[in-house]
């Protein structure tokens, strides 16, 4: 630090002369260094940090022009955090991003996703990171004060996959990580052994899952267990054809229009050859088919992402549900056309089937199977699966009592949904499951696929028909995926562990850590 010759000077001849430290001190003493203390007498200044006194320097600078007799500002001295050198910033927002790609390409919302990646930057020593998380890529920038340059990395999300022990073992990483248990390297060895790590069950046994989750909603609809099974088999069909056409690199909606095509043509070909007497209930065949499809739709981190404030990301999720869902509902008329071009027998369609006190077990145990095969179906681990069973219970009996009341589909539905969020989101982290898993599980069984078939046949085979049916799958839709999301806030009180993070993005935690660890990189 420069000071003046009249200052140096004076300080020379104090110390020459051995004056005492009770003389008061020169000007450019009080100006760059703290007043002299007696013998024996502790300063607190010893233990405070440089920063004040270099902002009051700075601060001279700028009020006045710098003369011969004012200090000069030392340009080795930089403000803010002194974070690691480069390769150990790189390495860090390495990590972090390749963490978020895995929670944004299982579902998870941006804001679970921004608060991992703050989270996990601010255990590894990179305490001023800011995070910009949209639907197709994740930006990470690391401020390191006023004389360095702030680093940058982004990773773009190509891929889009249910596969929610990936996302667990995952979480499970990141919550060491915040904690100090695992260091960083080795974290990176591990998330690479988790990214790169088979399925944990064959392709095979998601194909029979998904199968289930079509015969459990056929009974929660009304049907029959011959019809359960015919359900079974043609959604096994519709997802080996899936899996072939992924081969092809074939877009999704594509895959959508064939899959709603398939189905209805099934069902319709079905009833032509008589093979099933039970009048309408063929065409709950096409309603369970439909539901499958719609279950993989991210309707509830669309809506998570919206409610927190994540428009963005909201919107793009938003396009992909409504996109895949047009492909649907091309596929199902489509398949409704070609049945009245060649003549086939068309069934009306079935009521929905009014709730009574002895449909209402069936309702839950259909919710229950429904849910663990969803679970299944998503390579979730058998602890999940069992919650995600007690989390369909839930919304299923809750629904079926709301039904034998006079409250409507829409009302029920997102009461159920909401109860089905605060039990996940209490109970999930406690038995160390992704509360996100038990949601969107929780309310597959919910899923408006009769409403939403019932809502394509109006418009694709009656005469003036009413889009008022297809606008109540949409509103139930919504109300599921709201309800969710506002359970999983209203159970944030009651579950223990919540610290300034959750609070600080004032929104439902899904996924991630719940409060950083304040931790160097080792």
């Amino acid at each position: 630090m420069k000071i003046n010759e009249h200052t140096k000077g004076t300080q020379r001849v104090r110390r020459g002369a051995g004056q005492n430290q009770d003389e008061t001190p020169e000007r450019g003493e009080w100006l760059l260094e703290a007043p002299r203390q007696r013998d024996g007498e502790r300063s607190n200044h010893q233990t405070r940090s440089h920063r004040p006194n270099l902002l009051r320097r700075r601060a001279w600078q700028i009020l006045e022009a710098p003369t011969a007799e004012q200090p000069a500002v030392d340009v080795d001295e930089a403000m803010g955090p002194k974070p690691p050198d480069d390769s150990t910033v790189n390495f860090v927002l390495d990590l972090a991003l390749r963490i978020g790609e895995v929670q944004m390409s299982s579902g998870a919302g941006a804001s679970d996703v921004t608060a991992t990646i703050i989270a996990l930057t601010s255990a590894l020593g990179l305490p001023h990171c800011e995070v910009d998380v949209i639907f197709t890529s994740i930006t990470v920038t690391c401020h390191r004060g006023t004389d360095m340059a702030p680093v940058t990395a982004l990773r773009v999300v190509r891929s889009r996959s249910l596969d929610y022990t990936r996302l667990t073992q995952t979480e499970t990483l990141v919550r060491r990580l915040v904690r100090g248990n695992i260091g960083a390297e080795e974290a990176q060895q591990e998330l690479q052994r988790i990214t790169t790590a088979p399925h944990p069950y064959p392709r095979w046994v998601a194909t029979a899952a998904w199968g289930g989750l079509a015969a459990f909603i056929t009974l929660i609809l009304g049907g029959s267990i011959d019809v359960a099974l015919v359900a079974l088999v043609i959604s096994a069909v519709i997802d080996r054809l899936g899996r072939f056409l992924n081969r092809f690199a074939l877009p999704f909606f594509f895959q959508q229009v064939i899959g709603g095509l398939v189905a209805t043509l099934s069902a319709m070909a079905i009833v032509s050859s008589n093979l099933l007497t039970t009048g309408k209930q063929p065409t709950l065949v096409v309603a369970a088919a439909v539901t499958v499809l719609l279950s993989g739709l991210s309707t509830v981190s669309a809506v998570q992402d919206a409610i927190t404030g994540y428009y963005v990301t909201a919107a793009g999720r938003t396009m992909e549900t409504a996109l895949m869902s047009a492909g649907l509902i091309a596929g199902v008329v489509l398949a409704l056309k070609i049945a009245l071009l060649l003549e086939m027998p068309l069934t009306p369609l079935p009521e929905v089937v009014s709730s009574t006190p002895q449909q209402l077990p069936i309702i839950v145990v259909g919710s229950i199977g429904a849910s663990a095969c969803f679970a299944l179906a998503s390579y979730s681990t058998m602890r999940a699966m069992i919650v995600a069973g007690a989390a369909g219970a839930i919304g299923g009996a809750v629904y079926g009592a709301l039904m034998l009341t006079d409250f409507e589909a829409v009302s029920s539905s997102a009461m159920a949904a909401t109860l089905v969020g605060f039990c996940g989101g209490v109970l999930a982290r406690r038995l160390k499951v992704t509360p996100l898993v038990v949601a969107v599980s929780g309310i597959t069984p919910l899923l408006p696929g009769l409403s939403t078939y019932r809502g394509l046949y109006q418009l694709g085979v009656e005469r003036g028909g009413n889009i008022s049916t297809l606008m109540t799958a949409v509103a139930i839709g919504l109300a599921l995926a709201a309800g969710v999301v506002l359970g999983e806030y209203l159970a944030q009180p009651v579950r223990t562990g919540l610290g300034r993070l959750e609070r600080k993005f004032a929104g439902p935690r899904m996924a991630g850590p719940m409060e950083p660890a304040e931790r160097r990189l080792e």
